[in-house]
């Protein structure tokens, strides 16, 4: 068997957890909430379970010839005068982010869970870069330096209380201590507004990204990263090469369907980025840089993902589409969230992705905690049979090659 220092550390981490009572009301107050909007809308929208089978056919013919379309996305986004990198390792990632950034200093980010699996927000701190969360879930974790509890909702695992507390203590935000979280909102407003115009990079992911355009697209319901992608004059977006497709329509599909498995359809924003601002408008040529950045970088991030095509245990994973709902539909996740999980990656989704970017050995240990209900199959739009995944990193587990 393998070692059990990085489970038991888990477990330990969970059972405390399980102790606290301020988690487990945040997570009692939503879940089921979530799960039943979910269900609620597929039942009045049968079509979308359809283009969630057309996604998962576009998701496998991408990673049948993932090369092919790397090469084409950076092609495209070149000829729309966008910078491509690809960066096999998060250390390459981030030798990249530095050196584009360079002396530039104040940087906002949009929510994203390969900037967190590559730690970028860490790695600017200690490099004495001013960095913030914009996302208003995610500023919280930054607050409370943690890491994100679900993969669509960060901040699931905090009350209302726990939220008035660290606004209050980490930004110096006035409050009485009984607001609405209508009334926190408005408080941290202006303070992220400030960060927002005063900007010099604006670093999103992405949720899709088309090959034969070079396009990014982005959901929100904030607004933010609209804000994050077009104020600075620097925009720099990171992903892994899975969220890579064929086609603009292609992306559009997964739009549709990642908002309807996460609850928030219809999105209140769908961003689609094509390299940086222009305009024609005077003396009828393009010129770069008119209200939004004149400069726009996409890194494509390896970081074990093409290991894991090649994989029969782990490429199915590969075709996910990060909208949470198996989390959501899980129990043990009900109860623990993202404590179950490795650095960034949580729940039924999370064992899989923490083999691919951590280890299979540490996937492997993080199985044991699976019941093996299956309910997660159920729940995935994309058909990743991940209580099988599970089942046989089990079997790594107890019977280690």
């Amino acid at each position: 068997m393998l070692s059990l220092d990085y489970l038991e550390n888990i477990i330990v981490d969970i059972s405390e957890t399980l102790k606290n009572k301020d988690f487990r009301e945040a997570l009692e107050s939503s879940v089921p909430m979530s799960e039943k909007r979910v269900l609620d809308f597929l039942n009045l929208h049968k079509d979308i379970p359809k283009l969630a089978k057309e996604v998962e056919e576009i998701k496998n013919k991408v990673l049948s010839n993932i090369d092919y379309y790397i090469e084409m996305t950076m092609e495209s986004l070149k000829s729309i005068n966008g910078n491509p990198h690809y960066a096999e390792t998060k250390d390459d990632a981030l030798d990249i982010l530095d050196k584009i950034i360079g002396e530039r200093n104040k940087i906002i980010l949009s929510k994203s869970m390969v900037a967190e699996e590559v730690g970028i927000r860490e790695h600017l701190e200690e490099v004495g870069k001013e960095v913030w969360e914009t996302d208003l879930g995610q500023l919280l974790i930054q607050l409370e330096k943690g890491k994100p509890m679900h993969a669509i909702a960060p901040a699931i695992h905090m009350t209302v209380k726990d939220v008035i507390n660290l606004v209050k203590n980490k930004l110096n935000i006035e409050l009485k201590g009984n607001e609405t979280p209508q009334q926190i909102v408005a408080k941290i407003r202006p303070f992220l507004r400030e960060k927002f115009v005063n900007a010099d990079v604006g670093i999103s992911g992405a949720n899709a990204i088309s090959a034969d355009s070079g396009s990014i697209f982005l959901i929100e319901n904030e607004g933010n990263i609209r804000l994050v992608t077009t104020l600075p004059p620097l925009h720099i977006a990171i992903a892994g090469i899975e969220k890579i497709v064929p086609t603009l329509i292609d992306a559009f599909k997964v739009v549709l369907v990642q908002s309807s498995y996460a609850g928030l359809y219809p999105p209140t924003y769908v961003s689609m980025v094509s390299g940086p601002s222009s305009t024609g408008d005077i003396g009828h040529r393009r010129v770069y840089g008119a209200h939004g950045p004149p400069e726009m970088h996409l890194i494509l991030l390896n970081n074990g993902r093409k290991e894991a095509i090649k994989s029969d245990i782990l490429r199915d994973q590969l075709r996910c589409i990060r909208c949470g709902n198996c989390q959501i539909f899980c129990p043990v996740w009900d109860i623990t969230a993202n404590k179950w999980g490795g650095k960034v990656y949580g729940g039924p989704m999370g064992v899989g992705w923490t083999a691919i970017t951590e280890g299979i050995k540490k996937g492997a240990e993080l199985s044991e905690l699976c019941l093996g209900c299956m309910r997660c199959d159920a729940a995935c739009p994309v058909e990743i049979p991940l209580s099988s995944l599970i089942h046989r990193l089990k079997n790594i587990y107890v019977k280690p090659k």
